[in-house]
């Protein structure tokens, strides 16, 4: 999508403070550095532009994942212009930057100190936890807040910046309902894991693998690819021959779903577990008819189960010609989070916003939205799903 850039009059600088006067190293000072944090001179209109930066993999394997979420924060931003928004008795215009940080932890902080430097007031992103867990660092240093919409390693929030939050639930809380879906309603005495070696997918199998563990079952195997990776036929021909009841699979969509259709196709029969990587329309195209074979979880609510979940996929698909894959209601509600701190605050400043966030109370798409001390949703929720017709089905919703 393309970023409409508005045209406005300079205005006062106290309306949005530099995003990254929290820096450890001070640039000199000049006339550009002392320009509003969030605005843009510009020809007429007097409205105050305030820059939200968002941040996902937008080309590469899963750029489907973060388009998706892209669009959710598109569509948020458009609402509020449309709405309207006044602080400090000035009227306000959201602008969106998006950046592309290709699911690569190097070029996530790159991208995370681009946006610092376009003086962004706060961050939607990224996508995932490799990603999202070395661009925080950068994000703390410049005092903005981040808000990631699909980012679930438990690690992400456990490094005591102040600016780290996220909308969805964690995979200490979805590795522990997928593993214990397996034991309870497969019936698995035995377990094979496989993990893409990333950040996402190695945390989550690891947390899959601590309760299937405690439960008694026996993980006959646990092996590595990468998230790149296209040929699993040596891996799962290894665990063929383990005879494991379920395979749980730690990834993405752009794997997991080959790995589905290889599994199916060496013979094995055993379900294929998966977390919210691998829950997608799109991993049923990539499986072909494996997919009915995977059961997968979200880390949030399913759309279906929104109260507002109807409309928005029909607002959502009129705007963008597209049906939502995943995560759109949640970046959609992470903008709105901000908004609403701005909101109480009566201020765009990016310390301001981040002062606020600790009282959020808010009622969104996904629900309830507040925050415990290290930035987790207080109210966690765990999708199950199954794939019926190459379309998911809600299987179960667990409460954390």
């Amino acid at each position: 999508m393309q970023i409409t850039f508005a045209k406005i009059l300079p205005i006062a600088a106290a309306v949005a403070l530099v995003a990254a006067c929290g820096k450890k190293e001070e640039k000199p000072a000049d006339a550009a550095s002392s320009a509003p944090a969030a605005a843009a001179p510009a020809a007429g209109g007097g409205e105050v532009v305030v820059k939200i930066g968002h941040v996902a993999p937008l080309t590469g394997g899963i750029a489907h994942l973060g388009k998706d979420n892209e669009n959710g924060a598109r569509l948020a931003v458009e609402d509020v212009n449309k709405a309207g928004l006044e602080l400090g008795g000035k009227k306000i215009k959201l602008e969106l930057v998006g950046e592309d940080d290709a699911a690569d932890p190097k070029t996530g902080t790159s991208v995370a100190q681009k946006l610092v430097d376009a003086k962004v007031v706060a961050v939607v992103g990224h996508l995932n936890s490799g990603t999202s867990i070395p661009a925080s660092k950068i994000y703390s240093d410049a005092g903005i807040v981040q808000i990631s919409p699909s980012a679930t390693n438990p690690d992400y929030t456990k490094q005591g910046f102040k600016t780290t939050y996220r909308v969805v639930a964690t995979d200490a809380q979805q590795g522990p309902a997928l593993a214990n879906y397996a034991t309870k309603s497969l019936h698995a005495k035995s377990v094979a894991i496989v993990d893409d070696a990333t950040a996402y997918g190695k945390g989550l199998a690891d947390e899959f693998e601590k309760t299937a563990k405690a439960a008694g079952v026996n993980v006959v195997a646990r092996e590595a690819t990468n998230d790149k990776a296209t040929d699993f036929k040596a891996i799962l021909t290894k665990i063929k021959g383990k005879k494991p009841d379920v395979i749980m699979y730690g990834g993405m969509d752009a794997t997991g779903g080959p790995f589905a259709k290889q599994a199916k196709e060496l013979g094995i029969g055993a379900k294929i577990v998966g977390g919210d990587g691998v829950c997608t329309d799109k991993v049923a195209e990539l499986a072909g008819d494996a997919v009915s074979n995977i059961i997968c979880s979200e880390a949030g609510l399913a759309l279906s189960k929104m109260e507002q979940g109807a409309d928005f996929e029909k607002k959502y698909k009129a705007r963008f010609n597209a049906p939502v894959q995943i995560y759109a209601p949640f970046t959609y509600d992470a903008v709105m989070v901000i908004v609403d701190a701005m909101k109480r605050a009566n201020s765009a400043e990016p310390a301001a916003i981040l002062a606020e966030m600790p009282k959020t109370n808010y009622k969104g798409m996904i629900g309830n939205i507040a925050f415990d001390e290290k930035g987790d949703m207080k109210e966690g929720t765990i999708t199950l799903y199954e794939y019926k017709d190459k379309k998911k089905s809600v299987l179960d919703v667990v409460k954390m």
